[in-house]
């Protein structure tokens, strides 16, 4: 009953702060843990690391293998993933999960695929491992969406939510031989930690709340205390929404204090007006780390900006917890969003506002309808086919307003200002002085890499790519995007 759980490489970080951001595979961790509890023998293997999957198929000859589907543009590398696990393991029962392919398991209906996990992994996969064993009905494992003889079918659900008290914390031991290659910006190796999950707000770009219905589940403090302790000096808190719940927080903060815990680094994601409304939280968690900062979505330099995508603030927050957050000594990293339909005026707006407030630390996706999302479902009829790798938020769907060519030549110009052009104000010289020797190949290597986005010929040349005709087999896969009857949105 051995069970192999694979994180895949996603295969595709030419644009973005991909090559910033490689983090443990938290959630195949804490499904590893549940199913050691069980008394089942299992191996995770971050595939972004050597050697692929045929090779920890053969070393651990898997009874089960699930795959990890985090985001959308991994859809197509993880069917991939699958048939290479099937060549490998003809009897192998597959399974694939995570946030994407629970909110949006449609394009994984496969034939090399058997069973799609809707819920939380901890719960499911001892449930799916007890079942196989014993032979039991496999439409009785709560939470699946199952291919069976008569096609694909939905097990119940679970319950009600798994408790996160119930979910053993994380065994990361079964990543341990990657911890180096664990980095989150300057700093590595790094480690993730969760203490809540969900979010209550309703933006219309995100998939976290429709997934969980505006719910947040909150972890002990005693086991947040102990992750934390037990953690390394760099911490990227996984959290979608972090100080959520602000007397939970101050009592967080005090016992981590109390524990003796004082990191490195920290790094937490959360909103602006939480900031805005809860200066005494923020000043109770500053001292916990030498250096601490926060991301933050800003989305957009006007209120009008905000409006389209049901933020539910203000830009009036944005300014004001950026400086309470300074104020504070926290280090801000912040998101803008970039529509299709923006004109010349809108791109200068956001540059304008970037270089008022000085936020050379944001970085700027395109606003893309991610699947899951009551957004996709209102236009996902008039996107034109296209490889999933094409839901990263660094490539146009559909033709934008302005032209493919001109809005790419804004777009990398935006990239310009920003702190990662190493022609511009922070030079590479810089950037190595702020991290160790040891690290200078990382980081020349990352920064080499993200120099592409300030180059529109770059985004040109895989625009033309991406809008090469698909095979007919991977058109007609459930779930494929279809083109209206012009072939444009």
């Amino acid at each position: 009953m051995n069970t192999l759980l694979l994180r895949p490489d996603p295969g595709h970080e030419k644009f973005g702060l991909g090559p910033f951001f490689r983090v443990e595979p938290l959630g195949l961790e804490y499904i590893g843990a549940a199913l050691l509890a069980a008394g089942y023998p299992v191996t995770v293997a971050d595939l972004r690391f050597r050697p692929g999957a045929t090779a920890w198929v053969r070393r651990t000859t898997p009874r089960i293998v699930g795959i990890s589907c985090l985001h959308a543009l991994e859809y197509d590398r993880i069917i991939a993933t699958a048939a290479e696990v099937r060549r490998a393991a003809p009897n192998a029962f597959i399974i694939v999960g995570g946030h994407a392919a629970a909110s949006y398991p449609a394009p994984l209906e496969h034939d090399l695929i058997d069973a799609i996990c809707l819920d939380d992994g901890e719960e499911v996969l001892p449930a799916l491992a007890k079942a196989i064993k014993k032979g039991l009905p496999l439409t009785e494992v709560p939470a699946l969406r199952l291919k069976t003889d008569h096609g694909w079918v939905t097990t119940q659900p679970l319950p009600e939510r798994t408790s996160l008290d119930l979910i053993r914390l994380p065994a990361r031991h079964l990543v341990e031989r990657h911890r180096s290659g664990y980095h989150c910006l300057l700093f590595k190796p790094v480690w993730l930690v969760e203490t809540a999950r969900g979010c209550p707000h309703r933006c219309s770009f995100c998939s976290v709340w429709q997934f969980y219905g505006r719910t947040c589940r909150e972890r002990s403090l005693a086991a947040v205390v102990e992750d934390f302790a037990t953690a390394g000096d760099s911490i990227f808190v996984a959290d979608d929404l972090f100080w959520y719940d602000p007397e939970r927080s101050m009592e967080l903060a005090a016992a981590l204090k109390k524990r003796g815990v004082f990191k490195r680094w920290i790094l937490v994601q959360t909103r602006t007006d939480l900031i805005t409304k809860r200066a005494e939280v923020m000043a109770a968690w500053r001292p916990l780390a030498k250096d601490f900062d926060i991301f933050l979505g800003l989305e957009a330099a006007s209120d009008s900006g905000l409006e389209g995508i049901t933020k539910d603030s203000e830009v009036t927050d944005s300014v004001e917890a950026v400086r309470l957050a300074r104020e504070l000594r926290y280090g801000i990293n912040g998101n803008f969003l970039v529509d299709h339909n923006w004109g010349e005026a809108e791109f200068q707006e956001l540059w304008d506002f970037v270089a008022r407030h000085g936020l050379q630390r944001a970085g700027f996706t395109v606003l893309t309808p991610l699947p899951g999302t009551e957004f996709y479902e209102g236009i996902k009829a008039r996107i034109p086919d296209q490889p999933w790798s094409n839901f990263d938020m660094h490539h146009l769907l559909w033709e934008p307003k302005l032209g493919a060519q001109r809005f790419f030549e804004l777009y990398a110009e935006t990239w310009k200002r920003s702190i990662l052009n190493t022609s511009g104000e922070k030079s590479l010289l810089d950037w190595v002085r702020q991290v160790k020797p040891s690290q200078w190949p990382y980081i020349i290597r990352v920064l080499w890499q993200t120099q592409r986005m300030m180059k529109p010929d770059a985004y040109m040349t895989e625009h033309a790519l991406s809008r090469a005709p698909l095979p007919e087999p991977a058109a007609r896969q459930p779930g494929a995007i279809v083109r209206d009857e012009g072939g444009q949105p």
